[in-house]
């Protein structure tokens, strides 16, 4: 089978907020030919059938919706001078910055002189959670149900529970009472959530999801509770919302590292990956974190792939793994380097898998302690904090991984 071959500048994988600030910022610092590649027939990412506001608020007063601001990040991107193709899906590596790719146009084989990985995050469906059961209709994640909602005018059903604790279940909320569907019930297996639902929807803590019932359509979830109560609640749809993983099938199929807590790429400050002129940005880094992050490190990617392609970077690969000990779940970047090089905003973000009443971090290196610090507010699942950058010049870059330890 014929396949044309060609090469560009940089090539980005994923047209969301990340990708398309990413070319944005890169064709208007003049980096040569950039373009973009998004596999859905739509640029945009998941804004896109986001309805709720807040989108792009530093930069618009009060923000915009997420199709306002999906458009918005297309218009900005195109408008420097990045080449943008939509449903053109890369299928694998033909070398270390060579992907091959299939669409509208047939088979290509594309060689950059960078690539960035802005492949996104999904959340994990019904199959991946092992809830066992029946399978009939009726079943969603937030990303489902948003665009059967406000992409394809699909109808929902009546009686829906969501499942999940995070910020997400809000949006499944709001998007199913905006669809007319009346919320049963929001359950999480947590036994105090930080999340305040809306008024009128009960909030159950402490329940484990055992099965779904129905054959035709969707007739219950059964719940086990802490106490050893078991229940049905009667419904006719399920919304299972955040443990979002990162998008990393390219990823893991170019042989690049990935971090064991994040599941995503293994990078440093400055977005390198293991693979040397390979970059990744946005949720494929820390699923999942808000389109404006997303957007943030983008943009600060340029400088890095730029000096990539001026031959000015350091080499990369050697940087000190950074380590979390539980309940600490990540931490990103997960690798120390570049040389003076520090993370967006000059902190590190982490995430938790139980409550910490104002833990103390506490950051080391064989047995010698770079830092500390004391958060002045809870830590809990679900929602980033952060840790301070300033001990990076403390580090021994020929010394072990370096730990960090909530106390």
């Amino acid at each position: 089978m014929n396949r044309s071959e060609r090469t560009v500048d940089v090539l980005i994988v994923g047209a969301g907020s990340a990708g398309l600030a990413a070319g944005a910022e890169l064709a208007a610092a003049g980096a040569g030919r950039i373009e973009i590649l998004e596999r859905e027939q739509e640029a945009g990412g998941i804004p896109r059938h986001c309805h709720h506001g807040g989108f792009g608020g530093r930069f618009t007063r009060g923000g915009v919706n997420g199709p306002a601001y999906a458009r918005q990040s297309v218009a900005a991107a195109v408008r420097a001078g990045a080449g943008l193709r939509t449903g053109v899906t890369v299928t694998g590596w033909a070398g270390p910055r060579t992907l091959e790719t299939t669409g509208p146009g047939g088979l290509e084989r594309i060689t950059a002189g960078a690539v960035v990985l802005a492949t996104g995050a999904r959340e994990s469906p019904r199959s991946a959670r092992l809830v066992p059961g029946s399978r009939p209709p009726g079943v969603h994640t937030t990303g489902e149900l948003q665009q059967a909602v406000h992409l394809y005018r699909h109808r929902i059903g009546t009686r829906a529970v969501v499942i999940g604790d995070e910020p997400v279940a809000h949006v499944a909320v709001d998007t199913l009472r905006a669809a007319g569907v009346h919320v049963v019930a929001v359950v999480t297996d947590r036994p105090a959530a930080p999340l305040r639902v809306r008024q009128r929807t009960p909030l159950l803590t402490g329940a484990t999801v055992t099965g779904l019932t129905g054959r035709t359509r969707l007739s219950g979830v059964s719940l086990r509770h802490d106490d050893g109560r078991t229940t049905t609640l009667r419904c006719d749809t399920v919304v299972f919302t955040g443990d979002f993983v990162p998008d990393h099938e390219l990823a893991r199929r170019g042989g690049i590292t990935l971090d064991p807590g994040t599941r995503g790429p293994a990078y440093d400050a400055a977005y390198r990956t293991s693979r040397p002129g390979v970059f990744a940005v946005g949720n494929l880094l820390h699923a999942v974190e808000r389109a404006g992050v997303a957007a943030d490190e983008g943009r600060a990617v340029a400088v890095s792939v730029l000096h990539r392609l001026s031959g000015t970077d350091e080499p990369s690969g050697g940087g000190r793994p950074l380590v979390v000990d539980a309940p600490l779940r990540w931490i990103a970047p997960n690798l120390t380097g570049p040389v003076g090089g520090r993370p967006l905003r000059d902190r590190f973000v982490l995430r938790t898998a139980r409550r910490l009443s104002r833990p103390l971090l506490v950051v080391s290196q064989d047995g010698r302690e770079l830092h500390r610090q004391r958060l002045l507010l809870p830590a809990v699942p679900g929602r980033p904090f952060h840790l301070a950058a300033d001990w990076l010049e403390r580090v021994d870059p020929h010394g072990s991984p370096v730990r960090i330890t909530a106390l």
